[in-house]
């Protein structure tokens, strides 16, 4: 693989500078166009150290114009970025749509080094590559142009340069003593960086090898094909802004093919088997606030010390109670290890990123509980149901929570997601009820009557989703909302009890355990 690009191929100072100078005009040109484009730029350096990948980095943000690039080269983990899951800290710094990001290291730095020092073996290797996959796979097909350069030197060439570097007093201090250790270690990384680009090496994030001795030689090449990368993308730019006025008709509602519709109607069955009858009288509903929220508090503190992070998902028909399912929750807690992030529509910095990208930036730290109001299933929900989203988008959406998630329950994150069902008649009396009280009627809205009229292809979308994304890791919770009492102690009693589950048995250093109280709703195993 490596051995191809190992030619030794120079070029002259005078064949450089006439090149740059026609290179360096067309780079500003296509980044100025760059940015009222629909996509962003990601340039990501990986290879061998000593192979000018730092030298590049400048060298870019030298000829187009760094106000318009995010350059990032990340090192170990911060105390902060560690008590998050791995892939937040690039997540964060992605590029929004017009802007190019130059990145070093990033994604690709910590699978190879814990390969090639044995801290892994090859089926977590391979595992890792697979997640770098499907991590790109997800910005390539939201529309990034990804463009990767693995910069390369032969063993010797590589010597060669660090003893070049140390002979100058100015540069000796860019190889260190783990420069050479790697270096002695070379044909362990070589075989490991084989096998990595072997595999993240796909359609759309092809890998471009690149022999680094040469700084003329590496920089045109590297130059060239991001000019012409960039070139290419900007032409199907615009074209597909020419036809955006050529949209084909929608679908209106109801309009179903006769095998559709039995679908829509076969759908209906997961929220069917609900017991909507189920309620609590007042008594009841009092005496299981008081011993669900005491038990919460008593698990939360414990989570705090021990640094578990709970992510809680609240979905359901409008009106079905998610914010006052949200305060009983939030009544239990100190305000200190507790966010709640209310979900509408994207603004227009969010709107310019990858969908996900809103919900990886509000991770928090370690022992927090992160309460969202809507969430990233807005895409296979009211985005599916109202053409914001085609139909690829959302299909392919199933895969990228289902990883999303995933990443959060490897980092050891206690993930639950609620839906909060209430039948049809139930949700008109709600809307009724809104109508004619004062202080409610602003929660009412002309889009909440909208989804009423959409109501069957919701329970189509909702079907869809819980099939397809309920996992063990990360399981919908189906809560029966058409008693706010009961609903509302299902939820604080789902999340205590797992939360405990995930804490294990306590130990002497934590905080004790809650005083047992007669089970109000039964075992929450269903």
């Amino acid at each position: 693989m490596f051995e191809a690009v190992e030619l030794g191929l120079t070029v002259s100072r005078e064949e450089y500078d006439d090149r740059v100078r026609v290179l360096r005009r067309r780079l500003i040109e296509v980044q100025a166009e760059l940015k009222d484009a629909d996509f962003a730029v990601v340039v990501l350096f990986g290879g061998v150290d000593g192979a000018g990948k730092g030298e590049l980095a400048n060298l870019l943000n030298w000829w187009m114009d760094p106000r318009l690039i995010v350059t990032r080269a990340w090192e170990r983990p911060t105390p902060s970025e560690a008590e998050r899951p791995e892939y937040w800290r690039f997540w964060r710094d992605l590029p929004p749509k017009g802007r190019i990001g130059i990145f070093l290291r990033a994604w690709y730095s910590k699978p190879l080094l814990q390969y090639v020092h044995g801290v892994t073996d090859l089926s977590a290797y391979d595992a890792q590559i697979r997640r770098v996959v499907d991590f790109e796979r997800m910005l390539t097909d939201d529309g990034m142009l990804l463009l990767k350069f693995w910069m390369h030197l032969g063993k010797e060439a590589q010597a060669e340069r660090f003893r070049e570097l140390e002979a100058d007093p100015d540069q000796a201090w860019r190889v260190t003593a783990r420069d050479w250790r790697h270096w002695n270690m070379y044909d362990d990384f070589v075989s490991g960086s084989q096998r990595l680009i072997a595999g993240t090496s796909q359609p759309r994030a092809e890998w471009t090898i690149v022999d680094g001795r040469d700084p003329h030689h590496r920089a045109l090449i590297v130059g060239d094909r991001i000019l012409a990368e960039l070139t290419s993308a900007l032409e199907e730019h615009r074209e597909r802004s020419k036809r955006r006025g050529r949209k084909p008709r929608r679908q209106k509602n109801g309009e179903r093919e006769g095998d559709e519709a039995a679908a829509v109607a076969a759908s209906a069955s997961v929220l069917d088997t609900l017991d909507m009858s189920q309620a609590l009288s007042k008594s009841e509903y009092q005496a299981a606030l008081r011993h669900w929220q005491g038990r919460l508090n008593r698990l939360a503190r414990r989570a705090a010390e021990e640094h578990q992070s709970t992510v809680l998902v609240f979905e359901g028909w409008d009106a079905a109670g998610k914010g006052g399912a949200i305060r009983r929750l939030t009544a239990a807690l100190d305000a200190r290890w507790y966010r709640v992030v209310p979900i509408g529509p994207p603004t227009d910095e969010e709107g310019s990123h990858h969908y996900l990208w809103r919900f990886w930036r509000h991770l928090t730290r370690a022992g927090r509980i992160l309460i969202f109001d809507r969430s990233w299933y807005g895409r296979v929900l009211v985005e599916r149901v109202e053409d914001l989203a085609t139909e690829a988008e959302w299909r392919r959406a199933y895969h990228e929570v289902n990883e999303f998630e995933r990443r959060l329950t490897d980092h050891g994150m206690l993930v639950l997601k609620f839906w909060l069902h209430i039948t049809d008649e139930e949700q008109r009396r709600r809307f009724k009820e809104r109508e004619q009280t004062p202080h409610k009627r602003w929660k009412l809205t002309a889009e909440d009557r909208r989804n009423r009229r959409k109501r069957r292809r919701y329970v189509e979308a909702v079907t869809e989703m819980v099939r397809r994304t309920s996992t063990s890791e990360a399981p919908w919770i189906l809560v029966e909302a058409n008693d706010k009492s009961f609903a509302r102690i299902r939820v604080l009693q789902e999340v205590s009890e797992r939360l405990e589950a995930a804490l294990g048995p306590p130990t002497d250093r934590t905080v004790s355990a809650a005083p047992q109280s007669p089970e109000v709703l039964g075992p929450t195993s269903r």
